[in-house]
């Protein structure tokens, strides 16, 4: 975090200028050279639209322009483009990972990325148009399962809590469970998060492990889910993330907004259901 200190005293020291600038009535100048009133800083960050976007959404009305910080907020449907567009430099930030997810996406393809501390919990869920208990799930049914392995095996231990697998270890994916693991022979359809909640309506679907931006954007609940992953001790918390080569000292006062007071009680207020929980 000592890379968070040094932008933050930054961001200190330009707010002081300004500050200056305005008692002494010499206007400030701006990024681009050219004069005005209030040199802003510029972050832009990528977003998933459903909760990160409106989370981001509150940050920029509410409490970025007292700290001189414009926020653009460019959104994304899938997990793969917002780590791309960061690597590439067209943004400065992206938010919509948890920490395993990205450790792996940093591993298979050499991301240089640093992250904040965990800001939110989107609680993993299973659903299903056919059946009202996952007791009820017959022999050899089909499971839709996201096909990334940090979100797959989170699926897999809310099945094994629920007694329908046993023995899942950190290593388990739907292409290695044996039999023993997988005594009612479940069938396992791998898909990308974002098509899965489609899947719902499939026929041939039996039940769905929906992502927690995905249950929000198709108005869906975990009050009606037959089954959703604890909260408790959740290695699963969004967070905040930059390039190791970040010197946009907006970025360190993003995450320090993220994790104030203020966006803590809009999360609370805003999916009272929990549906997402700070932290």
């Amino acid at each position: 975090m000592s890379t968070l200190r040094k932008l933050l005293a930054a961001v200190a020291a330009g707010a002081a200028t300004l500050a200056l600038a305005a008692c002494s009535g010499t206007p400030a100048a701006s990024p681009s050279g050219t004069e005005s009133s209030a040199a802003l800083t510029t972050v832009t960050v990528g977003a998933s639209p459903v909760p990160h976007a409106k989370i981001l959404e509150f940050v920029k009305e509410k409490l970025a322009p007292a700290a001189g910080i414009d926020l653009q907020i460019v959104e994304f449907d899938d997990y793969v483009q917002p780590n791309e567009a960061l690597a590439s430099k067209e943004l400065d930030a992206n938010y919509f990972q948890h920490l395993p997810y990205l450790e792996a996406q940093i591993k298979e393809r050499g991301y240089a990325f640093e992250h904040g501390a965990g800001v939110h919990i989107e609680p993993y869920a299973a659903f299903s148009k056919k059946y009202t208990s996952l007791a009820d799930l017959p022999q050899g049914a089909s499971i839709a399962i996201t096909n990334d392995a940090s979100n797959q095996i989170r699926g897999l231990r809310v099945l094994e809590t629920a007694g329908l697998l046993t023995g899942i270890t950190d290593d388990s994916n739907v292409l290695n469970l044996t039999a023993e693991q997988n005594p009612k022979g479940f069938k396992f359809v791998e898909n990308q998060p974002e098509v899965i909640v489609q899947q719902l309506d499939d026929p041939a679907i039996d039940l769905a492990f929906v992502n927690g931006n995905f249950i929000l954007t198709a108005g869906l609940s975990t009050a009606d889910a037959l089954a959703v992953e604890k909260v408790e001790d959740n290695p699963y918390a969004n967070l905040l993330v930059w390039r190791t080569d970040n010197t946009n000292p907006g970025v360190a006062k993003l995450e320090e907004f993220l994790h104030s007071p203020e966006v803590a009680d809009f999360i609370k207020q805003t999916w009272p259901s929990g549906d997402v929980l700070p932290g």
